[in-house]
C-alpha cells in the first residue's frame, strides 16, 4: 500500500515469529529518536491512519509506521488472533527496527496494546502518546457492538458480513461517515480507497473478525496502574463506543498520564479527521519529554 504513503517514504519488511510485518519509513535514513505509529483496528485499518501526521516529524525523527499483523501489507496468517499475539509481535518488532527505546504513538485498541508492551518491556518504550486508548472491555464494561455476538460468531455468515461490510466502496464510506468521523466532509476518496485496499487483502477477514467478535478485547483498567512510562492521552470529543468519560476514568488511574486532551468536533479517528491538531499536540508532548 505504498501508493497511499506520503512522498519521501518507502516500504520495508521485517520478520517476526508470527509473520512478516510491513512498515513505512523515510527514504532518507534518519537515526534519531524513533517514533513508531500504531494504527487502530477495524475493517481496512492500516498505517495509512497516521499518514497525515508522521510526515511532520520526518526531519527530526526516525519514522516507523507498521501495518500490524493481519492488516495492510503485512502477513495475514489464518489464525484465531488474541491480544497477546499483538503484544508479543509488537515487542518482537521494535528491536528489529530501532536502536533505542521508541516513542509509541497509537490509537484505540493499539493504544491499549502499547500500554501492555510498555509494562512488559519498559526497555523498549521511551514514552507513549495515545489517542482514545481502550481495551474495549474497560472496567468490565463492554464498549458495545455494531453486530450481535450470535451473528458475528456464525461460521460462513461472519465472512459474508465482512465481505459486504468492508470490501465495497459504499460500505466503507458509510462506516467512516457513521462510526469513525464526526464531519463526513473530511472524508476523501483517498481515505476510502486506502481502507478498501487493506480490507481486500487475502485473509484480511481473520484479524478484522477477531476484533468484531471481541476476541481481542481486554480490561485496560487492570493494566494502567502498572504503567511507569510517561504518557499523554488525546480523545476525540465525540468518539463512539469509547467516549470521553471513559478516557478520563482511565487517565485518572495513573499519575504517569501527564496530560489528557480532548479534541473537539472529532470522532475516534482523530489522526485522520484532525491531523494538524494531533501533530501539534504530539509536538508539544515531544518537546516536554526531551
Amino acid at each position: 500500500m505504498l501508493q497511499f504513503q506520503p512522498p519521501g517514504f518507502r516500504q520495508k519488511n521485517t520478520q517476526t515469529s508470527l509473520g512478516t510485518i510491513a512498515y513505512y519509513t523515510q527514504t532518507e535514513v534518519v537515526e534519531r529518536s524513533p517514533i513508531v505509529f500504531l494504527h487502530s483496528f477495524g475493517g481496512g485499518s492500516s498505517a495509512y491512519e497516521w499518514s497525515k501526521v508522521y510526515p511532520v516529524f520526518a526531519r527530526q525523527h526516525q519514522i516507523i509506521a507498521p501495518d500490524l499483523l493481519g492488516w495492510g501489507e503485512s502477513s495475514h496468517p489464518a489464525r484465531d488472533y488474541r491480544a497477546e499475539d499483538y503484544v508479543s509481535s509488537i515487542a518482537e518488532f521494535l528491536p528489529k527496527v530501532t536502536r533505542e527505546p521508541a516513542i509509541l504513538v497509537a490509537s484505540s485498541l493499539s493504544g491499549a496494546l502499547a500500554i501492555r508492551v510498555a509494562i512488559q518491556h519498559p526497555d523498549l518504550v521511551k514514552s507513549l502518546f495515545l489517542v482514545c486508548p481502550s481495551g474495549f472491555d474497560d472496567f468490565g464494561e463492554g464498549a458495545g457492538r455494531r453486530i450481535p455476538r450470535e451473528i458475528i460468531n456464525t461460521p460462513i455468515l461472519d465472512r459474508v458480513i465482512y465481505a459486504i461490510g468492508a470490501t465495497n466502496e459504499f460500505a466503507v464510506r458509510n462506516f467512516l461517515e457513521n462510526f469513525l468521523f464526526v464531519n463526513r466532509d473530511r472524508i476523501t476518496p483517498e481515505m476510502v480507497n486506502a481502507y478498501l485496499a487493506s480490507a481486500r487483502q487475502p485473509n484480511a477477514e481473520y484479524a478484522a473478525l477477531a476484533f468484531l467478535r471481541g476476541d481481542l478485547y481486554f480490561d485496560l483498567s487492570r493494566y494502567l496502574p502498572q504503567l511507569t512510562t510517561p504518557t499523554a492521552i488525546v480523545w476525540g470529543e465525540e468518539a463512539q463506543f469509547t467516549d470521553v468519560r471513559l478516557g478520563q476514568r482511565l487517565s485518572d488511574l495513573n499519575e504517569r498520564v501527564r496530560s489528557f486532551e480532548v479534541v473537539p468536533d472529532s470522532g475516534v479517528l482523530v489522526a485522520l479527521e484532525q491531523p494538524a491538531i494531533v501533530a501539534g499536540l504530539l509536538q508539544e508532548f515531544l518537546s516536554v519529554e526531551k
